[in-house]
């Protein structure tokens, strides 16, 4: 992270035991931050609920990596599914190290099943631990933050939110709420100073499988390693951060801005199905697209700015 430094911060990071969330423990740890490394300690192979626990919770394993690079972590295994699990791990932070500055929303199960065969059981521990996660650790974080004047807020999603992947409703759907919520906690946040972020990463973190159409090698683990997130991890739990509220895909040495936009779209107060059936064209036009902001924007004000002219015309129908 060159001359970004962490001295004196405190980050949680869940799902810091393997993978992405290893990765970003360590970069932060590197550049100074005291970590928090939060791992339940699930099989690798979860994205089906089966698979054998590792002897030991790999948390223990990153923090002993941090120490041996001269930093200074603890590790925590409660859940990110509960409140309980979430106020235990800021918890963890507070007694080892008296505050809270950064919070890593990484972990999160994955279950995978047709939308036709998608069960209460199936669904559930994806909500809990993609969506109401976010809730449950950041909450009580968020309350240290908001009285300290400062905080830094990364959540993870998936290209999954947007693209569609068959048979990923529910995690797709979960990461898609990530991203809103983020919206909404950086307007919230604010006049907090708390920034909240969001990132798409696209990394390889099972050595066994492909990416989408490309088959598993050596050489593809190594081009999509983990590490080619820690750049922007980095910069956004950082008190140089530059945003607030926007959502970034990232792997392989490649950043992007993820933005939603709107058309410019119909106007027609007197618009019936049959009408808006034969304008469908304007609604669909992508020639002219305005960037929909965290704040709102776009949308609302080609609602409402006719209404306000109406108004200052004197005309109120």
């Amino acid at each position: 992270m060159d001359a970004l430094r962490f001295d004196g911060r405190v980050a949680v990071v869940t799902g810091a035991g393997r993978n992405l969330g290893r990765a970003y423990a360590l970069a932060l740890a590197a550049a100074g931050a005291k970590i928090v490394v939060n791992d339940l300690g699930v099989p690798i192979s979860d994205t089906d609920g089966s698979g054998d626990r590792p002897a030991e919770n790999p948390a223990l394993e990153v923090v002993r990596e941090i120490e041996a690079l001269g930093g200074e972590a603890v590790a925590n295994t409660d859940s990110i599914a509960t409140a309980e699990g979430g106020a235990a791990i800021v918890e963890t932070a507070v007694k080892a190290f008296g505050r809270v500055d950064i919070v890593v929303n990484n972990a999160g199960v994955v279950r995978s099943a047709p939308f036709a065969d998608l069960t209460p059981d199936l669904i559930r521990p994806v909500l809990d631990t993609q969506l109401a996660s976010i809730f449950h650790v950041t909450g009580p974080a968020w309350r240290l933050m908001a009285a300290q004047g400062y905080g830094r807020v990364v959540n993870i999603s998936s290209g999954s939110a947007w693209s569609g992947v068959p048979e990923f409703a529910a995690y797709g759907g979960a990461k898609a709420g990530v991203i809103g919520m983020t919206r909404q906690m950086a307007t919230e946040g604010a006049p907090l100073g708390i920034k909240v972020n969001v990132v798409a990463p696209y990394a390889k973190t099972r050595p066994g499988s492909g990416f989408g159409p490309i088959p598993p090698s050596d050489e593809l683990n190594a081009w999509m390693r983990p590490e080619f997130l820690t750049p922007l991890i980095g910069l956004l739990a950082h008190e140089d951060c530059p945003v607030t509220g926007e959502c970034f895909a990232a792997g392989a040495g490649y950043v992007s801005r993820v933005v939603m936009t709107t058309t410019q779209g119909l106007f027609d107060r007197d618009m019936t199905p049959a009408t808006l059936l034969r304008d469908w064209n304007q609604v669909m036009e992508t020639d002219a697209m305005a960037v929909v902001g965290h704040d709102g924007g776009g949308t609302l004000h080609k609602m409402i700015t006719p209404f306000v002219e109406r108004q200052q015309a004197g005309n109120g129908g």
